[in-house]
């Protein structure tokens, strides 16, 4: 699709929001307007960070100046995973970070993160915009007075950097890691002592022995984060974030005060986002992949019996998740609706053109 062609439909469809609005508008439209964009990661961190000062960027450029955002990295406003907190309480007016970082207020917001073995990137931008996503996300962030855009998705991510190979599920037990949202869960249930860290905190616990083994994001972070000198196995491809989205969300009472063009601005750059984001990390990771090998990783893959371990471990999680409330399960319902018609789809289509292409130029 073009680029043209893309924003005119993320135009169209920020329209149809903005007319579906039943709050007045308050500011003025000439009024200068200053807002508080927070962040989980440091500014700056390759296609999280950088990617979120350029959405603040887009938002001024497109008002000619009106809307102009404050980007605060991780732990310069608020600490990294209480970005939610922040924008719900009036801190900061915005946040760009990732859902799963904010489960302890609903483990729903899974859903709009990533799934262990659910959606791919650009599956799970069709869902949020043509399946229902989009309208169960508002219903779910709706509870703590925030509105939430789809701004990026990081694409198939890695899974792990790990100092002894994971052969069988015993393998796991007793591992300290670090590994986020439902893929974390699940590595916790098969004996893993599992950990959450910011960031900036991965690459010195790997190198005081804190934690053993660490998911971050892929090969463009993970170089750039400096895991490669710190793990000796690098597991492929991650079980545990087939396509995790990147958000922009927006305290609702201060959205409900911008004039109408500024909230269409407002959709339209998290659009625009969206797609620069997704291009940015299929790019950077596969120049990256060349990098990582370069410094002596060595590639691995999970067996089918830990894959068949985790998958047992991720289900469950994921149905206690849809069991803990009726918005829950109605989320739940949606999304493995879709998930079920996107994998027959997948293994005919996607994964066997992958396979034939790596065939085919495996000599070139």
């Amino acid at each position: 699709m073009k680029r043209r062609q893309f924003l005119t439909g993320a135009s169209m469809a920020a329209g149809a929001f903005v007319a579906s609005s039943a709050a007045p508008s308050i500011a003025k439209a000439d009024e200068q307007i200053h807002w508080r964009m927070v962040m989980p990661w440091p500014k700056g961190t390759p296609g999280l960070g950088a990617n979120g000062e350029k959405f603040a960027e887009r938002v001024t450029k497109m008002s000619g100046g009106r809307l102009k955002i404050t980007v605060y990295g991780a732990g310069e406003l608020v600490p990294a995973f209480e970005c939610m907190d922040a924008v719900e309480q009036g801190v900061a007016e915005l946040a760009h970070g990732t859902p799963y970082y904010w489960a302890g207020k609903d483990a729903g917001v899974n859903f709009f993160s990533t799934i262990p073995f659910g959606l791919m990137g650009w599956e799970l931008s069709g869902w949020l915009r043509f399946g229902g996503g989009q309208e169960l996300w508002d219903e779910l962030y709706a509870q703590f007075n925030v509105k939430p855009f789809a701004a990026g998705n990081t694409g198939l991510q890695a899974g792990g950097w790990f100092n002894k190979e994971i052969n069988t599920v015993d393998d796991i037990k007793g591992i300290k890691m670090r590994y986020a949202g439902i893929g974390g869960e699940a590595m916790r249930r098969l004996g893993a002592n599992v950990t959450m860290l910011p960031a900036a905190e991965i690459l010195p616990a790997m190198q005081s022995g804190a934690i053993d083994a660490a998911e971050w994001v892929g090969p463009w972070n993970d170089y750039a984060f400096g895991l490669t000198q710190v793990g000796k196995y690098y597991y492929t491809p991650a079980f545990a974030e087939p396509g995790t989205g990147i958000e922009v969300f927006v305290n609702k009472d201060k959205f409900a005060e911008l004039p109408e063009d500024l909230q269409e601005i407002f959709a339209v750059a998290a659009q625009a986002n969206l797609e620069q984001t997704l291009a940015d990390f299929t790019f950077h990771n596969i120049q990256s992949y060349q990098a990582v090998l370069a410094k002596g990783a060595e590639i691995r893959h999970f067996s089918d019996d830990v894959i068949a371990a985790l998958a047992t471990e991720v289900k469950a999680a994921v149905k206690e998740i849809a069991d803990q409330n009726e918005l829950n399960g109605r989320i739940y319902a949606s999304y493995m609706d879709f998930v079920k018609k996107a994998a027959p789809y997948g293994k005919e289509f996607e994964a066997t053109g992958l396979l034939q292409r790596a065939n085919v130029w495996a000599d070139a």
